[in-house]
């Protein structure tokens, strides 16, 4: 197991690398949030069921969809290289969730999961010079009843 961890590791490192070479700063910040934040929650036990998944008209996104027991979460990530500017995951405001919402409601659609079994979680990440600083906190905002 720790063979393959080593190896997710490097895999992780390459793909970084070559992302902060073709893409604008903060979007590579971001998807590497999103890397680990990925990992993070496969060593917690989550099952990772989709990684930026979007409504048909790409209007609205949720950033990973996870699996934890038969309750399907969906969770925004938030990275940052500093908290300079106070934590990441204050940038999620009314009109992010609505949007996390409508990607939610429509991943629901599709896979006809029960609303019920829903939780909205944020991974918040500050890169600090030698490690990712995570901060998970579960449920914090519902599911409207509408859906």
């Amino acid at each position: 197991m720790q063979l393959l961890e080593q190896i997710l590791g490097w895999s992780d490192h390459l793909r970084q690398r070559a992302r902060y070479k073709q893409w604008p700063h903060g979007k590579a910040v971001g998807r590497e949030g999103e890397d680990v934040a990925h990992r993070y929650l496969q060593k917690q036990g989550y099952y990772i069921v989709a990684r930026n998944f979007r409504t048909p008209g790409g209007s609205a996104e949720v950033d990973l969809v996870a699996r934890e027991g038969d309750v399907l979460v969906f969770v925004e990530v938030k990275a940052r290289e500093s908290d300079h500017f106070g934590a990441p995951e204050r940038n999620i405001d009314a009109a992010k969730r609505h949007k996390i919402v409508l990607a939610a409601r429509q991943y629901l659609r599709r896979s006809r999961h029960d609303p019920h079994q829903t939780r909205f979680d944020t991974i918040s990440i500050v890169f600090t010079e030698d490690r990712a600083e995570i901060d998970h906190r579960k449920g914090v905002f519902g599911l409207p009843d509408a859906v």
